[in-house]
C-alpha cells in the first residue's frame, strides 16, 4: 500500500502562518495547495469559557446582528453564556462573558443545554433543553437577547437542534429519541414545529411523526430486534436545515444514514431517503483503516462507508437548493446493546463472504486474494470498526466490510437528494500533508494515527458563506480539529481553497490541555460582513474539547474611511502678524531635491505594498448564487483549480494571504523606500 509523502520540518514551517492569539501560545495555522485559491483568514478574537478540557464549554454558537452578542451553549456548566463581540472591532481580542444564564433559571425540568437559535429578526433566542430523564418529553424555551425566559414549550424525547425557518414563523426541534443506556426504553424520535407567527402566548408544538410507508427499504434499522421494530423507534434525527423559500426542511438521521424531507405547509415527513454506500474502492476515494500500520497509509480498501452526516446545510446555486452534509459517521453504542465490532473480531467467526459485485475497484480474484494475504489483520482491515447491523446474504455473512462516516463532507440535489460530489479522500490527504505529525490525532491527545481505525478526522459540522463574491463551504474536524474551506460556487465541481486550524500540537502522545489552543470545533457560525461587528466577513467556531469560540475574519479587509474633517480645519491657520516668515536652509537653496524623482519612488513603494495587499483568489446558510450559466461556472472553476506555481505532484504552498502578512509586506516596502530616498538625498548633500 503506499504511503503519502510527510512533510519535512521546514517544509511544514513554511507552509504554516502563525497569528498571535489571545494571550496563548496558540497560533492560526493555514495550509493550501493553490495560492490561486487560498482564502485570506485572521483569527481576531477568543473566548475561553473557563471550563475543564473535555467539559463542553462551549458547543453551538449563534450570533445577534442587532446587538453584536453571541450566544453560547455550555454544557460543562448548564447554562446559556452571552458574550459582547462588539469589542471586536477596537482589537480586542478577549471576548468577554456578559452574562451566564443558567439551567435552573429557565422554568422547565431539564438535565442539560444541547442547543441555540436565533430569530432572524433578532427579537428572542430559542434553547433547546432536554428532561432529566432524556427518554421523556424535553422543552424548548424561548428568551429574551438578555437571558430573561419568555415562554416554553414541551417537545419531544431528546430535543438535539433547534432552528427557525427564514421567515420566523416557525421553530423547528429535531428529537433525537435516543434509548436509555440498558436500552430498556427506546422513544420514538420526530421533530416538532411551533408556530410563533402570532406571538409567544399559549404556545404548543404540532409533532411530525415517522411512518414506514415514507421510507425507503434501505434505510437501517439498529437495535436488538429490527425485524419487530416500527422506523419511528429506529429514526434519531440529529440536525434540520431549511430551504431559503421555507417550502421544505431537509432532517439528517445520522445512525440510519438517512435524510428525511419534511414540508413545512403540511408539517408532515414526505420520504426517507438512504445515502446508500461510499465505495472506498474507487479511485479517488481512499482512505487509512488502521491505527497499527506504522503511520500514514491512506490507499483504496474493499470498505464501504456509511456517510451518517451530523451536520447539514441548505445552499441555492443557479436557482436550485443543494444539501451540504459534514459525514461524520455514528454507531449505536449501548450498555444494553452495541453495533460496534472490529472487523478482525467477525473474520475470526468465519462471517465474511465479501463479494466482488459491491465494489467497482476490485475483481473476485483480487478480493480473494486480499483475504489470502492478511486483509483481516491489524495493520490492514482487521482493527477497523465495524457493524453487526450490516447488510447479510442467504447464509448470514457479510458481503462487505461497513465503516461508519465518509471521512468527507458531500453535495445533494435537495429535489431527487442524490449526490452531485463527494470530497474524497481530500480530508485525509491534505491533513497528512498539512501535520503529518499528527494525521488522525484523537482531541484528547496528540498522537499519530490514533482514529484511523474509528471514523478518522470525523467531519462534524458544516456552514456555508459567502467571502469575497465567492460561496464557501466551511467544515469543522472534530478529531484531527481545524476547518476545511471549499469553494462550492459551482456544486458541481468545488475547489479546495484553505485549511486552518488553532489548535496547537505540543509533541506526540502530549495530552490536550489549556496550551493546546482551539481543539475540536462543533457548531460554526457565519456573520456577513453587513452584520458584522468589524464590517469583516466573520466565523465563529465553538470548540467542544477546549470550552473555547475562535473568531476568524474572512477574505479581504473592508478599506477604512477616512475620518471626515471640518471644513474650518482645513485652511492653513493665517500667519501672525509680527511673525516673520520662517527662512529655507541655505543648503536646501543650494542643492534642491529632485521634485520629480521622490514621488517616483514613493509611488513604486505604494505600488508595491498595494500588489502585497492584493487578496488570494477566494464565496449562508441558504447562500445564493447565480452564475452566467452551467457551462460558463464549470469553465471558470476548472481555469482556477490550477496555480502556475503548481508543480505535477500537487504539492502543498503556504497560504501568505492573510492581512497581517500584507500588512506586514507593505511595511517592509514603505521602509525599504523610505532609506532609499534618504541615501539619495544625503549624496545629493555632500555633492
Amino acid at each position: 500500500m503506499k504511503r503519502w509523502k510527510k512533510w519535512t520540518a521546514m517544509s511544514l514551517a513554511a507552509a504554516s502562518l502563525t497569528i498571535p492569539a489571545v494571550g496563548h501560545a496558540e497560533d492560526l495555522k493555514a495550509y493550501s495547495q493553490d495560492r490561486g485559491q487560498a482564502l485570506q483568514v485572521e483569527q481576531i478574537g477568543r473566548y475561553d469559557s473557563g471550563s475543564g478540557i473535555g467539559e463542553g464549554g462551549t458547543e453551538i454558537v449563534a450570533y445577534d446582528s442587532k446587538t453584536k452578542r453571541a450566544f453560547s451553549v455550555n454544557g460543562a456548566a448548564r447554562a446559556l453564556d452571552i458574550l459582547d463581540l462588539n469589542g471586536l472591532k477596537e482589537g480586542n481580542e478577549e471576548i468577554p462573558l456578559l452574562k451566564r444564564v443558567p439551567l435552573e433559571s429557565f422554568g422547565v425540568s431539564a438535565s442539560d443545554v444541547t442547543s441555540v437559535a436565533i430569530h432572524p429578526e433578532g427579537e428572542y433566542i430559542a434553547v433547546a433543553v432536554p428532561s432529566e430523564a432524556k427518554t421523556d418529553p424535553g422543552h424548548v424555551v424561548l428568551l429574551d437577547t438578555d437571558g430573561n425566559r419568555l415562554a416554553s414549550v414541551e417537545v419531544g424525547a431528546l430535543p438535539d437542534m433547534v432552528t427557525f425557518t427564514h421567515d420566523g414563523t416557525k421553530v423547528l426541534v429535531a428529537n433525537e429519541g435516543e434509548p436509555s443506556d440498558d436500552y430498556t426504553v427506546n422513544p420514538e424520535g420526530s421533530v416538532s414545529i411551533i408556530d410563533v407567527a402570532d406571538g409567544l402566548d399559549n404556545l404548543t408544538a404540532e409533532t411530525a411523526e415517522f411512518t414506514d410507508d415514507i421510507v425507503d427499504e434501505d434505510v437501517r434499522k439498529v437495535n436488538p430486534d429490527p425485524e419487530n421494530s416500527s422506523y419511528a423507534e429506529n429514526l434519531e434525527p440529529e440536525y434540520i436545515t431549511v430551504d431559503k423559500d421555507d417550502r421544505f426542511a431537509y432532517v439528517a438521521i445520522q445512525e440510519s444514514n438517512a435524510i428525511a424531507k419534511l414540508d413545512l405547509q403540511s408539517n408532515r415527513f414526505t420520504t426517507v431517503k438512504s445515502l446508500v454506500f461510499k465505495d472506498f474502492s474507487q479511485e479517488g476515494m481512499e482512505l487509512d483503516p488502521s491505527n497499527k500500520d506504522d503511520g500514514i497509509q491512506i490507499d483504496n480498501w474493499p470498505v464501504l462507508g456509511m456517510y451518517m452526516p451530523d451536520g447539514m446545510t441548505a445552499f441555492e446555486s443557479g436557482g436550485k437548493t443543494y444539501i451540504i452534509t459534514a459525514n461524520e459517521g455514528d454507531a449505536q453504542d449501548w450498555e444494553g446493546f452495541s453495533e460496534e465490532v472490529r472487523a478482525a473480531d467477525l473474520a475470526a467467526e468465519d462471517a465474511f463472504a465479501l463479494n466482488a459485485d459491491l465494489y467497482e475497484g476490485y475483481t473476485q480474484e483480487q478480493l480473494d486474494q486480499l483475504v489470502q494475504n492478511g486483509l483481516f489483520e491489524d495493520e490492514q482491515l482487521g482493527r477497523l470498526k465495524t457493524s453487526i447491523a450490516a447488510p447479510k446474504n442467504a447464509d448470514g455473512k457479510y458481503e462487505a466490510v461497513y465503516g461508519y462516516g465518509g471521512r468527507s463532507f458531500s453535495i445533494w440535489d435537495a429535489d431527487s437528494l442524490q449526490q452531485v460530489y463527494d470530497s474524497g479522500a481530500d480530508f485525509e490527504k491534505i491533513t497528512a500533508e498539512a501535520i503529518p505529525e499528527y494525521f488522525n490525532t484523537t482531541n484528547d491527545e496528540d498522537k499519530l494515527d490514533n482514529r484511523s481505525d474509528d471514523k478518522g478526522p470525523e467531519p462534524e459540522t458544516v456552514i456555508t458563506g459567502e467571502v469575497d463574491g465567492k460561496t464557501y463551504a466551511f467544515i469543522g474536524l472534530e478529531r484531527t480539529g481545524g476547518i476545511m474551506a471549499y469553494d462550492v460556487t459551482n456544486p458541481a465541481s468545488p475547489a479546495f481553497s484553505t485549511y486552518f486550524t488553532s489548535r496547537n500540537f505540543q509533541g506526540d502522545e502530549a495530552p490536550v490541555d489549556g496550551g493546546s489552543g482551539d481543539v475540536a470545533p462543533e457548531g460554526l457560525t457565519y456573520i456577513p460582513a453587513a452584520d458584522s461587528p468589524t464590517g469583516q466577513t466573520l466565523l465563529l467556531a465553538a470548540h467542544e474539547v477546549s470550552g473555547t469560540i475562535a473568531a476568524y475574519a474572512l477574505g479581504e479587509k473592508p478599506a477604512e474611511q477616512p475620518e471626515p474633517v471640518p471644513e474650518e480645519e482645513t485652511a492653513p491657520p493665517a500667519a501672525e502678524p509680527n511673525e516673520p516668515e520662517p527662512e529655507e536652509p541655505a543648503e536646501e537653496e543650494d542643492a534642491p531635491v529632485n521634485e520629480e524623482e521622490m514621488p517616483q519612488e514613493q509611488d513604486e513603494s505604494e505600488r508595491e505594498a498595494e500588489k502585497a495587499e492584493e487578496p488570494a483568489a477566494t464565496g449562508t446558510d441558504n447562500t445564493t448564487t447565480e452564475p452566467a450559466s452551467d457551462e460558463e461556472a464549470s469553465a471558470e472553476t476548472a481555469a482556477s483549480a490550477k496555480s502556475d506555481t503548481d508543480d505535477e505532484k500537487g504539492q502543498p504552498l503556504p497560504n501568505t494571504s492573510t492581512n497581517a502578512f500584507n500588512w506586514m509586506l507593505g511595511g517592509a516596502a514603505l521602509a525599504a523606500a523610505g532609506v532609499i530616498f534618504f541615501g539619495i538625498n544625503k549624496m545629493r548633500k555632500r555633492t
